[in-house]
């Protein structure tokens, strides 16, 4: 009896041990983008890093690699489903459908899917988008931990491609779209061939004539100089883009709870921060660009391109990829 008392003292003792040391523990958490250092995103990676580690009393001490330092953005994904790297800032569904052996998620990442931004984040901070993560966490080993709005994304083209209004006149261009499944089916639906290409590769194919137009978000278009060396901007307002911060599983389910309160605390004042500024550039950098760059608006007939995005994906491919009626079923979130 004397044994087994003195066997569960020593047990209880362990565990205290152990959740003590994990509460002492200092968490170094590499955190990549293949974004420059004058784009908002990384802005806002540093403002989560400088808040996480206030919180914490230094315990989290988070370094943030800018320009892929760590890897592009399907390497920076596998580094942080296999554990080699702790968090990423490129991810997003259309990645992860592909990366996470999991296309159904890939809904939440389509042409046309969001009314606005309240309806985007109803959507992913609510009980449908949770499901979606906890479902590819238990596949991949890769938790989504928030959403960081990075404005509408919208076409930019050179000046050989010329003006584009329809999807038709997207067909005989060479558009660059991220080289996954999902995304390559966002540039379909808008009538485009897509060409597949790594982020970095950008600016100097659309100078050399490589391609001949590509989509992002204005603030990220303006701050990667892909303006620069494009003659218009086409607003087809085709989606409103976000970036997924991900974290491996089992490092996030190893923290102590409070820690993981530390990271969700900055991760929603990093969001916030970030989506004011991508909002307010939103609202002044079409005319710095037009200024700055010769650049022209053209106002394409936004309803063609709607339409031609909802027959792509009303193909019975998609509802056997999304899972029957998945596409409705987000459009209709209140």
């Amino acid at each position: 009896m004397k044994r087994r008392v003195f066997v569960l003292v020593i047990a209880i003792f362990l565990i205290a041990a152990a959740a003590l040391s994990a509460q002492d523990k200092t968490y170094t958490i590499r955190f990549n983008t293949v974004a420059s250092p004058s784009d908002i995103q990384v802005e806002a990676m540093n403002k989560f890093a400088e808040v996480a580690t206030a919180l914490s009393g230094g315990k989290l001490d988070v370094k943030v690699f800018h320009s892929g330092q760590l890897g592009d953005q399907k390497t920076a994904l596998l580094g942080v489903m296999k554990g080699s790297l702790e968090m990423a800032c490129d991810a997003s569904p259309a990645w992860l459908a592909d990366i996470g052996s999991y296309p159904e998620i890939g809904v939440l990442e389509v042409a046309y899917l969001f009314r606005d931004i309240d309806h985007m984040y109803r959507v992913l901070n609510g009980p449908v988008g949770q499901k979606y993560w906890d479902t590819l966490a238990a596949k991949s080993g890769i938790r989504v931990l928030d959403a960081w709005y990075l404005g509408t994304r919208e076409l930019s083209l050179t000046k050989k491609a010329g003006p584009v209004r329809t999807p038709a006149d997207l067909k005989p261009l060479k558009i660059r779209w991220p080289n996954s499944e999902a995304w390559l089916d966002v540039g379909r639906s808008l009538g485009a061939n897509p060409t597949p290409m790594g982020f970095g590769e950008v600016y100097m194919a659309l100078k050399t004539g490589t391609i001949d137009g590509q989509d992002n978000p204005i603030p990220t278009s303006y701050a990667e100089k892909f303006l620069e060396v494009a003659q218009y901007i086409v607003l087809t307002d085709h989606m409103l883009g976000y970036v997924t911060p991900v974290i491996n599983e089992k490092l996030w389910k190893e923290m102590p709870e409070n820690y993981r309160f530390y990271i969700k605390q900055a991760l929603t004042v990093a969001r916030f921060y970030m989506n004011q500024k991508v909002m307010e550039e939103e609202a002044t950098l079409i005319g710095k660009a037009q200024k700055e760059y010769g650049i022209q608006v053209i106002v394409p007939d936004k309803k063609a391109f709607m339409d031609n995005a909802k027959k792509y994906y009303s193909d019975p491919k998609f509802a056997k990829r999304f899972g029957d009626g998945a596409y409705a079923k987000i459009q209709a979130v209140e």
